[in-house]
């Protein structure tokens, strides 16, 4: 039996409502405040028509990934779903179809069928910055150890360029994530800046427990801002640093094979990741890269300490997989402390205090 796929169409403001048997999905999905949307980041030009659409397709993915219940299949986990998404870029991205669909099966561990439709490219209402404050390193910066150490070491380069951060707000910890800045924007020997996305799907007529609780393209809406803001700004680099055990992520048993375990920052998505870019990109692309693939989390450590942080502003980092509304425990703390991601934090925070 051919297993029904959940459609969803990502509407642009002005569109009309989608064809029947399509669920609409838009920016009004996402808690965002307005200054905050996309199209008003202060970015230092109006970002290329190719990067509008690969972030509308990261919100479309997210999105759409929310509202399908892997539950609600006959394994429990392998979801069909079929998106419908406005693009500028209409004919390069019909023959990026192929790779982005692998993309996204890589991540998910679902099937996609991606489809485009013509759009026109955004109207920018971005702040316009002067050349010289244009960023000369763009990096996301998550408020976790290993993003925290890597802006740390960037934020102290004696240099004029400008480090942009760009962060994805965590609904239920904006005051850890704006202390974390805090911490390395006080060191900085160069002018740096932040923008805040938000990564937050309103639970529009339904109860929380009604969404997908699993958030594996949520690596995926990540890199897409990076890109925008990179690609804006005219930066050939976008960092997304992630120690080399956590972005490979090995499965600890069987049960874990396949995408049971994320693959965010997986070599092999960055590798299709940056092949999308250049597929769809008219003009100068935009490469991510992974600073710390070959570090271990002790050493991402050592080199936060080295790049003058305390043991302090270490351990005031979030790198937490399950946030405190999603735990059956009780535990209130901001890491649960029993996860994959916070069981290898604290490996590598063993000692810090007497480093």
């Amino acid at each position: 039996m051919t297993a029904a796929y959940r459609r969803f169409f990502w509407r642009e403001s002005d569109e009309a409502e989608p064809p029947t048997g399509w669920q609409p999905l838009g920016d009004g999905n996402y808690w965002e405040s307005e200054h905050r949307a996309p199209q008003r980041l202060a970015l230092l030009a109006p970002p290329p028509p190719w990067a509008d659409d690969l972030q509308r397709i990261g919100r479309a993915v997210f999105a759409a990934d929310k509202h399908a219940r892997r539950d609600a299949t006959f394994d429990r986990w392998t979801r069909h779903i079929r998106l419908s998404v406005p693009v500028a870029a209409h004919e390069r991205w019909q023959a990026a179809r192929p790779l982005l669909s692998s993309l996204l099966q890589t991540l998910t561990g679902d099937h996609w069928q991606v489809e485009f439709r013509g759009s026109r490219p955004a109207t920018d209402v971005s702040l316009t910055f002067d050349t010289a404050s244009r960023a000369g390193e763009v990096a996301l910066f998550s408020g976790g150890l290993d993003s925290l150490s890597w802006a740390a070491q960037r934020a102290t380069a004696h240099t004029s360029e400008s480090l942009l951060l760009v962060t994805f707000g965590e609904q239920n910890f904006p005051r850890l994530q704006g202390s974390v800045y805090a911490s390395i924007y006080r060191r900085r020997n160069r002018p740096v800046r932040r923008i805040i996305l938000s990564q937050n799907v309103r639970f529009q007529g339904k109860k929380q427990g009604d969404f997908e609780r699993t958030t594996r393209s949520r690596g995926f809406l990540y890199a897409v801002g990076a890109v925008r803001a990179a690609a804006a700004e005219g930066t050939p680099v976008a960092h997304i640093p992630e120690n080399g055990q956590l972005s490979i992520n090995p499965p600890l048993s069987p049960a874990r094979a396949a995408a049971c375990s994320t693959r965010s920052v997986h070599p092999w998505t960055l590798h299709l990741l940056n092949r999308l870019i250049a597929a769809v990109a008219d003009g100068p692309v935009v490469e991510l890269q992974n600073p710390l693939a070959r570090l271990t989390k002790r050493q991402v450590c050592h080199a936060a300490l080295d790049a003058g942080l305390t043991p302090a502003n270490l351990a005031a980092t979030l790198s937490c997989g399950v946030p405190p509304p999603q735990r059956t425990h009780g535990s209130r703390y901001d890491n649960c402390g029993l996860c994959y991601p916070c069981l290898v934090r604290r490996a590598g925070l063993l000692g810090v205090d007497d480093m």
